[in-house]
């Protein structure tokens, strides 16, 4: 049996750059932390549901910052078929070497890229089958890093896949195995299976059968959201050096009662209401804007507008 982290609560834990994630900082709270033991206990997905905003995403990246564990993760959007992430076949560019080369195109193992369920089964497999043509990202691994220490999978904003994709990429994951046609090789993932969070912004309906067989957990802003905004703004803010001595405390909570106020509007409108993702924008422009905390009070009530109201005119009644 292999050892399932313990996640802190409340602690802030900071996550560096990564591909194309920017610098962040996470804090779980006890809620998230219960979910994502009981999913990797029980072998199942972890599927997040919630409003933009709240950390669904960011969750299985600080998941595996905090366990020193490959973080892999893929955007799911229509055109996302099921053999998209286990591995992608690169016709175009066969057709061209062939046109091209004497010789002809070589065979067709050498146009496969792996995917992220190949890259979080076998590692060393996937780098191989990589090396020859570098098609693709290498996934950054922690230092250090070894395949015994496990992956998190993000698989995000799966509400936008096509019907069949949910079902038929939890029946990858139970088979834990794949057998990729062009190199009659069986990918087989290791003795610890990786963490998979998937995330749904609730565009599209998901199946029964995809729901029965994932743990779900519905993340939403805390009931005491001013001291929340303002502690979540002062971790961001603290980041960045240069930022620090512009951070001002009351100047972040009267930011937070105008989103407050906003959302409590925008939600009887029955329009897309501004979160934490809109707040920690305006607290980071204001920051870098002005530097007193009289110039960021200013400059408050001329942009918070382009921060906190998204929606177009005629939506609002």
């Amino acid at each position: 049996m292999t050892d399932i982290p313990d996640y802190p609560v409340g602690t802030p834990i900071p996550l560096p750059a990564c591909g194309t994630w920017p610098e962040s900082v996470h804090v779980f709270d006890a809620k998230t932390v219960a979910a994502l033991r009981a999913a990797e206990a029980a072998g199942r997905p972890l599927l997040m549901r919630g409003e933009p905003g709240t950390g669904k995403s960011q969750t299985a990246r600080a998941a595996a910052a905090w366990a020193k564990r490959l973080f892999l993760s893929v955007v799911i959007d229509g055109r996302t078929e099921a053999q998209d992430l286990l591995w992608r076949y690169d016709a175009v560019a066969r057709l061209s070497d062939a046109q091209l080369q004497a010789h002809g195109a070589r065979d067709a193992y050498h146009y496969l890229s792996p995917g992220p369920l190949w890259w979080a089964y076998h590692w060393e497999g996937a780098h191989k089958q990589w090396e020859p043509r570098k098609q693709g990202e290498v996934p950054e691994a922690p230092p250090d890093w070894h395949e015994g220490q496990g992956t998190v999978l993000l698989m995000d904003e799966i509400d936008k896949a096509d019907p069949d994709l949910p079902n038929a990429f939890l029946e990858l994951l139970a088979n834990r195995a794949f057998t990729v046609p062009y190199l009659g090789q069986k990918i087989v993932s290791g003795a610890r299976a990786p963490l998979v969070v998937i995330t749904t912004n609730e565009e599209r309906e998901l199946p029964n059968a995809f729901l029965r067989r994932c743990m779900v957990l519905t993340l939403s802003l805390p009931a005491d959201l001013k001291p929340w905004l303002v502690r979540m703004a002062t971790l961001h803010l603290e980041r960045q050096e240069a930022l620090k001595p512009r951070i001002f405390p009351k100047l972040l909570g009267k930011a937070a009662d105008l989103l407050i106020a906003e959302r409590t509007e925008l939600e009887r409108e029955q329009v897309y209401a501004p979160g934490l993702a809109e707040y920690l924008d305006l607290a980071n422009a204001l920051a870098r804007l002005g530097k007193t905390e009289k110039q960021q009070e200013t400059l408050l009530q001329e942009v918070a507008g382009f921060a906190l109201r998204k929606s177009a005119p005629d939506k609002l009644r």
